[in-house]
């Protein structure tokens, strides 16, 4: 199963301290808007993404057609697949994608322990 790209999205408090903090470890901005209140950082080729305000938990994220750079693949599995296959082999999908759409979508699993996995499709 291909999911693409992954980072973790984190639950932050303050993005200002944050961003400065991950900036001591080597992160850079890579995207984002902190007028906003998120920013996605790189370090070599992890990923995070800093959001404030947003949501509840820390959440892993897969892009599916994404590679570590935000650019396209020329061959991924789309995300409607990807919540089938997983449908089929029992996973509880919590937020799906609309089947019968195309292009960018989302949907949103859960693990044993409760955390959060976003699949996120851009393109």
């Amino acid at each position: 199963m291909k999911l693409g790209a992954f980072s973790v999205s984190l639950n932050v408090k303050d993005i200002t301290i944050s961003k400065a903090f991950y900036e001591n470890l080597g992160f850079q901005v890579f995207g984002g808007n902190m007028e906003h209140n998120w920013l996605i950082m790189k370090n070599e080729n992890c990923i995070i993404g800093l959001f404030q305000g947003m949501f509840e938990k820390n959440i892993l994220t897969f892009n599916p057609g994404w590679d570590e750079n935000a650019e396209n693949l020329e061959s991924f599995t789309d995300i409607r697949e990807l919540q089938k296959q997983l449908k089929e082999k029992g996973v509880n999908i919590l937020t799906e994608a609309a089947e019968s759409s195309e292009g960018p979508a989302h949907f949103i699993i859960e693990d044993p322990d409760g955390n959060q996995i976003l699949v996120d499709q851009h393109r």
